[in-house]
């Protein structure tokens, strides 16, 4: 199997990248191809811009999604934006390491997304969800929070992580492109505890990611009962 991992956080020494490493290493005990993106330390760049775009579909006025699609097919994206989507095309599995910033993904990894998960091959018009570009290969998320996991759940001060803050991740981006999508690791209270209650929690991730085939899934919307409203029959 071959797992692309997709790294967010700026300290080489964080736990985050501690859980990025202890995921290398649990795929490739489980004999898998494993390659990383670590987004930082590849400056890679979030911003959308006309210079992505080597070829444009209309040079007077950009509208990027429109430019995607021009752009793959010609092959003349810029090419950090070409080499991103050929790991993701290549890959079976899609991981990602990150903290969480104010109930979301951290900005170079929103910025990665918007660049990389291309309109045309990844996703357009009724190819969403199931449907999707990507359908067939399945994602997962390993992050760290500060907060306890008592602040988190149904009832709680902020609800649930999957289906309240971070839900335009796990569904409005990854299963939208049609991705299989795992319920995720986390890493809770980190920066409060100790060394051993860390390795723990790196110990934990290892069993998640050595059973990760058999981790529950997101249900995620079955366009079938949604055809005559995306697009009502003709009458």
């Amino acid at each position: 199997m071959r797992v692309h991992l997709v790294h967010a956080h700026p300290e080489a020494d964080s736990f985050v990248a501690a859980m990025r490493d202890r995921a290398v290493a649990a795929f490739r005990a489980r004999g898998d191809e494993v390659g990383v993106s670590d987004l930082y330390a590849m400056g890679f760049d979030p911003l959308l811009k006309a210079a992505d775009f080597g070829e444009r579909r209309d040079p007077g006025h950009l509208v990027y999604a429109l430019e995607q699609r021009h752009g793959w097919e010609t092959r003349t994206l810029a090419p950090d934006i070409l080499a991103e989507v050929d790991k993701v095309l290549a890959a079976d599995v899609l991981g990602f390491t990150f903290p969480v910033f104010w109930f979301g993904v951290p900005a170079i990894l929103k910025g990665w997304i918007e660049r990389v998960f291309l309109s045309g091959p990844f996703y357009g018009g009724r190819r969403i969800y199931g449907r999707g570009g990507l359908a067939g290969k399945r994602a997962f998320a390993a992050f760290s929070l500060g907060g306890r996991p008592g602040m988190f759940g149904p009832g709680s001060i902020h609800g649930e992580l999957e289906q309240g803050m971070l839900r335009h991740f796990f569904q409005g981006t990854l299963g939208y492109v049609g991705l299989s999508v795992h319920r995720p690791f986390a890493a809770y209270h980190v920066p409060y505890l100790d060394a051993a209650a860390r390795e723990a929690l790196l110990d934990g991730l290892e069993d998640y990611l050595r059973t990760l085939d058999d981790q529950p899934t997101f249900r995620l919307p079955d366009l079938a009962d949604f055809d005559e409203r995306l697009e009502p029959r003709r009458r």
